[in-house]
């Protein structure tokens, strides 16, 4: 989470390297190496280990997010083994995973004013839920199955379950199976514009547990969230 200038950053077919972080692509692993400087205040400490993304299979799904099409999302690798080793801190750990990317051709928050995204893991596979507000008001809903060859299913998401604000304020909310309350399990991250949850929900009758972010970009656009950027997500030259 450090930006970096362009003779910094190196880009091949599977390899991209920023700074003295890369990932590369063998075909199977997705193989991050990590050497950075962490920000947790008050005082930074260095974070340095190798993640190994292995996905089960790699999905060409891409769905566009707005009428112009210059927003799209590509639910990558949504069934995904992890293993992280860190020397610094000194973790280790294994478990699912899942990997996706956002990519726009235009500013994030020109697009939307906000998103919730959540991830499970199913009998079938995985679910993904994703719903937000563009910049125009209107608002994109999305439900989508995996099973584990990476196929895609589309199903209509169950009604909207609030959750409890984050510590800054953030509106949180996901889905779930009418009378089954979903329920916040533990807050992640909670920054002035962004919170990632553990929650827990039921879609279809099946009892879930997932992965979960709520993302304010009007906060985001927000003159004293920009100044306060740079605090955490440092910018070298």
């Amino acid at each position: 989470m450090t930006e970096r200038g362009r003779r910094h950053v190196a880009v091949a077919a599977q390899r991209l390297a920023i700074g003295p972080s890369a990932l590369h692509w063998d075909g199977e692993t997705l193989t991050i190496a990590i050497d950075e400087i962490g920000m947790p205040l008050p005082i930074p400490r260095r974070v340095r280990g190798t993640v190994r993304v292995r996905p089960r299979a790699v999905t060409e799904h891409v769905v566009t997010l707005n009428p112009v099409g210059n927003h799209r999302w590509w639910p990558i690798a949504p069934i995904s083994t992890v293993e992280v080793d860190l020397s610094e801190p000194g973790l280790r750990w294994r478990g699912p995973g899942y990997l996706d990317m956002n990519q726009g051709d235009a500013p994030i928050a020109d697009g939307f004013r906000d998103w919730h995204w959540s991830r499970a893991d199913t009998r079938q596979g995985a679910a993904v839920l994703y719903g937000g507000t563009r910049r125009d008001g209107s608002a994109f809903d999305y439900g989508w199955g995996f099973d584990e060859a990476g196929t895609a299913t589309a199903f209509t998401p169950p009604p909207i379950a609030h959750l409890r604000k984050s510590g800054w304020r953030i509106a949180r909310e996901t889905r779930g199976d009418t009378g089954r309350p979903a329920e916040l399990v533990d807050t992640l991250e909670d920054t002035p514009f962004y919170a990632r949850s553990l929650v827990r929900t039921h879609l279809d009758g099946e009892p879930l547990t997932a992965m979960h972010e709520s993302l304010s970009l009007d906060r985001f656009r927000s003159p004293i969230v920009q100044a306060m950027l740079p605090f955490r997500m440092p910018r070298r030259a």
